[in-house]
């Protein structure tokens, strides 16, 4: 498709962003601002059943897709659309006044431990590789949360990632900053950028090195992001002519955490496939599932005791001529009138160790809770039940991304990405 963009940032954009009446998707590539609602693509009962009424519908669609309920998808057609480039980095915008909340962690921390702990069990047993746990928090305020700069906050952040906020029926929004594009089509270019493997920020320039390294050269770390990029190769193959894979990761980071990273592109071979087919061919990928697919399924269903609704789905576009972009749907948090849900997640394999799958949780929940204006260095581990939270004024950003040049391993760089854009 060709894009018609407007004399305007995507800055301009957002200030007339409004929730409950239009929606907002950024990329690396550009930013949408979707405004009214013009149709509604109808239910579907199977993922593949959606991709095909998106084609029927022969028109923009924009919205979000649950990581397992087809049938709840949100998807609908503009009364208008609006294009910009992408956001630009900035300083997040000050706080007007302290707002406290208060955290309900769901699972409670030990909880989120055993359950890690029973799923080492199910990986000794070989009946599955990978299992990707998640938990969530529940957050409410006597005052509804200012969803316009939450996203503008995420947005400065991490410019170079997926930030969106998508309206959703019952007066919900999906708000978020994804790292990690499922897949996108421009024409017959594809391409695909698993993320798995990841590790906490620091403030402190030295260990925010060593970290980076420590991330690049694990052994265990490199396993779990081949088993995610193999299997995202072997799903686009029967719809590509031509699939270029890296032989190694290279590292990326967003505001808050390092990343493994994969940039796999290819040729479209049949060019009635959309966008959404190839999404709806990818998901779930291990990254947010885990594998083998049916048996990680399953201890999800079994040991997560919420629905994950949204989270770990996707959220993105797709036109009339099947041009698209759908991003993972991590980093994000479900806003209603009475409170926010916050999810985070991570990948269980042979070698894991709960303490630090809990760690590693809380560092990913530390983008929305800098979307919030709460303190991003806030320890939400600690005790099983509710906290109140006091805001920050204003909350600081780390330092711009080191040079990674004494850094050994495969890849000894960040190879060429943006220096600021998971695994769930």
């Amino acid at each position: 498709m060709t894009i018609a963009y407007e004399a305007v940032s995507a800055t301009e954009l957002l200030d007339e962003y409004r929730p409950g009446s239009s929606s907002i998707f950024s990329s690396p590539r550009h930013t949408l601002l979707a405004g009214g609602v013009a149709d509604v693509v109808a239910p579907a009962w199977t993922m593949r059943e959606l991709a095909e009424r998106v084609r029927e519908h022969r028109d923009l669609v924009l919205g979000a897709i649950p990581f397992d309920d087809p049938a709840s998808a949100r998807l609908i057609t503009p009364v208008r659309a609006r294009w910009a480039d992408p956001f630009v980095p900035g300083e997040a915008p000050p706080r007007q006044g302290a707002r406290p909340w208060r955290i309900t962690p769901v699972p409670t921390p030990s909880e989120h431990l055993e359950g890690v702990r029973r799923v080492l069990e199910l990986l000794a047993t070989g009946a599955v590789e990978k299992v990707v746990l998640a938990r969530s928090l529940e957050l409410t305020s006597p005052e509804p949360a200012d969803i316009a700069t939450m996203v503008r906050r995420l947005a400065v952040r991490d410019p170079h990632g997926h930030v969106f906020a998508v309206d959703l029926p019952g007066g919900r929004t999906l708000v978020g900053a994804s790292p990690e594009l499922l897949v996108s089509r421009d024409g017959p270019a594809v391409v695909a950028n698993p993320l798995a493997g990841s590790a906490a920020r620091s403030a402190d320039r030295a260990e925010d090195r060593r970290r980076a390294a420590a991330l690049l050269c694990s052994a265990k770390e490199q396993h779990e992001h081949a088993v995610v990029v193999e299997a995202v190769a072997a799903a686009l193959a029967p719809h590509c002519r031509a699939l270029s894979v890296p032989a190694e990761p290279s590292l990326i980071c967003t505001s808050t955490m390092w990343h493994l990273s994969s940039r796999i592109t290819g040729r479209l071979a049949d060019p009635r496939t959309t966008s959404l087919d190839l999404a709806v061919a990818l998901h779930p990928t291990p990254a947010v599932c885990g594998t083998p697919t049916v048996a990680a399924r399953a201890a999800i269903a079994g040991i997560e005791p919420f629905d994950r609704g949204f989270y770990t789905g996707m959220v993105g576009w797709c036109d009339a001529s099947g041009d698209g972009e759908w991003a993972v749907a991590i980093r994000c948090a479900e806003v209603t009138g009475g409170g926010i849900r916050l999810f985070a997640g991570g990948g269980i394999v042979t070698g894991s160790v709960p303490e630090e799958e809990l760690a590693e949780t809380s560092a990913k929940f530390r983008t929305l809770l800098q979307a919030l204006g709460l303190a991003p260095d806030l320890d939400v581990d600690l005790g099983s039940g509710p906290d109140a939270v006091p805001a920050l004024d204003a909350v600081p950003a780390l330092d711009a991304v080191p040079a990674l040049d004494a850094v050994p391993g495969p890849a000894a760089a960040v190879a060429g990405e943006q220096p600021l854009r998971e695994d769930a």
